[in-house]
């Protein structure tokens, strides 16, 4: 049983219908006149119900149709119960994922053999086989045609969104890894200062006060990067990296190497604090790289504006390129907005991205003021 019916469902029936019954009252002088409009009302109704019960509501309208030469010689002048007789064969095709509606379509199809042989008076020849073909296979063959492309569409669908929740996952671990590196370097940096403040501690108690305050902050900072790292769920066979971490330092290396490639960027850095969180550091290197990966493989021009900018409690990233005239009409998959969206929104920060007067401007906000521990 199929969904309960909505109101596209009765459009097409409704139509028929009233064109069915026009045709019908501008037939003065025809016997069966009553019959056939109450039979094609039947029809019409039953058709509503197609997608619900498609085999049973579909066949019965089709043999309504049928049963029309058996109520007098309207019939023979109304041509509006075809458009029945297609709507219910594609029915038949469409909403039945498995070949059952040919059943349907030989009971139609024997009691159409029925009608002919004993309520139609006219002579019968092979044109009569040719009218039947003509009026039934092609609706049953394109129902089931676009039966096909849905359920197409349907697996494209289930694919699409199994990609990206891979890509997810696949973005998060990268982050838990990063993280994982942020973390072992502060706690690595603390296992120093904690040293350097016992040697001091008898000679130099000022200076010793001064490495534990750092400590303390060292502290701080990998309990923050921790908090974040548990709400990463981490593949079970990680492996620590040996590449240096990147950050915003290496965001010209990276300008250069895109530019030797044939990427104009145009590139406007603003006074940036030293001590920006390790996270922020890593995850705006990372973003303005997708950033940039994407402006190459799509801009029209290829050319980009990337700014960054720093405000008292955050860091402000914004890229954009132009989109007119893009060359081939290609378009992205969208995972690496997927991927710079887990980012921010590990950092607490947010992320805005769209298209206006032919350019795409992408912002990313990462708060660089935390939350008390």
């Amino acid at each position: 049983m199929g969904p309960a019916p909505r109101v596209a469902d009765w459009l097409l029936p409704a139509l028929i219908g009233a064109v069915g019954l026009a045709e019908l009252a501008s037939m003065e002088g025809l016997d069966g006149r009553g019959a056939a409009g109450v039979l094609l009302v039947l029809s019409c109704a039953l058709l509503v119900l197609r997608r619900r019960w498609p085999l049973v509501a579909s066949t019965l309208a089709l043999l309504l149709q049928v049963g029309l030469p058996f109520v007098g010689p309207a019939y023979d002048e109304a041509a509006t119960g075809l458009l029945v007789v297609a709507v219910g064969i594609f029915a038949l095709a469409r909403w039945i994922p498995d070949l059952r509606g040919l059943l349907g379509l030989a009971v139609v199809l024997v009691a159409l053999l029925g009608g002919y042989t004993f309520a139609d008076a006219r002579d019968k020849g092979l044109d009569d086989i040719v009218f039947v073909a003509a009026i039934t296979l092609p609706p049953y063959v394109m129902g089931r045609i676009v039966r096909r492309l849905a359920d197409y569409n349907a697996v494209l669908a289930r694919e699409q969104e199994l990609v990206r929740q891979a890509a997810v996952r696949d973005e998060r671990d990268r982050i838990a890894r990063e993280l994982h590196d942020v973390i072992a370097h502060s706690l690595s940096a603390m296992v120093v200062q904690v040293a350097a403040a016992q040697e001091l501690l008898a000679s130099d108690p000022g200076r010793a006060r001064a490495v534990l305050d750092r400590v303390a902050t060292t502290g701080r900072t990998a309990i923050g990067e921790t908090g974040r790292l548990l709400h990463v769920i981490r593949d079970s066979d990680d492996e620590l990296g040996l590449a240096p971490t990147p950050g915003l330092a290496d965001l010209a290396a990276l300008v250069a190497g895109l530019e030797h490639g044939g990427l104009s960027v145009d590139l406007v850095t603003g006074p940036v604090p030293d001590d920006l969180p390790p996270a922020v550091d890593l995850s705006a290197y990372r973003i303005l790289r997708e950033a940039l990966t994407n402006a190459a493989r799509y801009a029209s021009d290829q050319r980009v504006r990337v700014e960054v900018a720093a405000t008292p409690t955050a860091l402000v990233l914004r890229a954009s390129n132009a989109t007119e005239g893009r060359v081939g009409g290609r378009v992205g998959a969208g995972l690496g907005l997927l991927g710079m969206a887990e980012r921010v929104e590990l950092l607490g920060g947010t992320l805005s991205h769209g298209t206006t007067d032919g350019r795409f401007e992408l912002v990313a906000t990462l708060p660089l003021v935390r939350e008390p521990v």
